[in-house]
C-alpha cells in the first residue's frame, strides 16, 4: 500500500495508525492528518481487504462514527 513518494498519503497514515491498535475518529482524522472525509478513507482501505471495524457513538447529542482495526490490540 505504501507509495513511492516522501510523504504518506492520509490512507497510509490512517492505515498506520489503525494497526498500532487505535482507534479513529472523524475529528481525530482532521486533527490528525487533514482527513475531512475519514469515512472515503476507511472505504478506500477497505477495498484492498483491511479488516476495518466500524462503532456508532453517540456523545452530547452527536452521533458519529469509530474505526478500528479487527484483531488488533
Amino acid at each position: 500500500m505504501l507509495n513511492n513518494k516522501k510523504t504518506l498519503s492520509q490512507c497510509e497514515k490512517i492505515l498506520i495508525h489503525l494497526q498500532t491498535g487505535k482507534s479513529i475518529s472523524p475529528v481525530q482524522a482532521l486533527n490528525l492528518y487533514g482527513c475531512f472525509r475519514l469515512s472515503a478513507r476507511i472505504y478506500d482501505l477497505k477495498k484492498p481487504g483491511f479488516d476495518i471495524d466500524s462503532r456508532l457513538v453517540h456523545e452530547n447529542g452527536v452521533q458519529y462514527a469509530e474505526y478500528s482495526i479487527r484483531g488488533v490490540n
